[in-house]
């Protein structure tokens, strides 16, 4: 397995993936549905809904393959931006187009790994009700399959202990979809068919939402 992108590659983001099992299985109640969706080989795209910052490091750790996320740039200070590179997570820019970072993130996929995005661009609602067309351009110009996520039970509650982060031991429920082609059957990538196909992800990504809702019964 090729690790010729920057940062710690494959075998950090192995190392990432152990890290958040750790993590899943010591401080909440994680419950996981159709992780066996995630092809077992090949490039994919995981898009993933975004409400507390520690649903990155529960996908790590859920996800039945090694994942290398894009994450904000403010995150890799001090020795946290050593770790995340360590462990193959990827530093974005998002106030404007931010070329390593893609060059690093079609590499990924061209190397058969799994990139994880979430496509709300920031922590908001969870909804996937404003997504960023990053996603669309990933999935147009790489071909990759997208597999939504659903992170349920980490916003709006904060633990006594530790108010940052979701109250201990509580229920986290972590439920992949079908993957799907994110593109209309042909190679175009102008703007009008990244818009289109930013249009079907939302699409697919917000009935997968209410999917997963029905399913865990929140």
């Amino acid at each position: 397995m090729s690790s010729s992108h920057p940062g710690g590659g494959y075998r950090g983001a192995r190392v990432g993936r152990s890290i958040g099992i750790g993590l899943m299985r010591s401080l909440y109640r994680t419950r996981v549905l159709g992780a066996w969706r995630l092809p077992a080989q090949g490039p994919a795209i995981l898009a993933v809904n975004h409400s507390h910052f520690v649903d990155g490091p529960l996908l790590l750790g859920t996800a039945p393959r090694p994942v290398h996320f894009l994450i904000k740039k403010e995150a890799f200070v001090g020795p946290l931006g050593s770790f995340l590179r360590g462990i193959g997570q990827l530093s974005v820019d998002r106030s404007g187009a931010d070329r390593t970072a893609v060059s690093s993130a079609l590499r990924i996929l061209a190397d058969g790994q799994v990139l994880g995005i979430f496509p709300e661009g920031t922590r908001g609602d969870g909804d996937f009700s404003s997504l960023r067309s990053g996603l669309a351009y990933f999935a147009v110009r790489s071909g990759a399959p997208v597999v939504p996520v659903a992170v349920l039970g980490t916003a709006g509650r904060s633990s006594r202990l530790v108010p940052a982060v979701p109250p201990l031991r509580s229920r986290v429920d972590i439920v992949f979809g079908d993957p799907f082609d994110a593109g209309d059957g042909s190679t175009r990538r102008t703007r009008t068919a990244l818009d289109e196909a930013t249009v079907r992800i939302q699409r697919r990504l917000t009935e997968h939402l209410a999917d997963a809702l029905t399913k865990t019964g929140r």
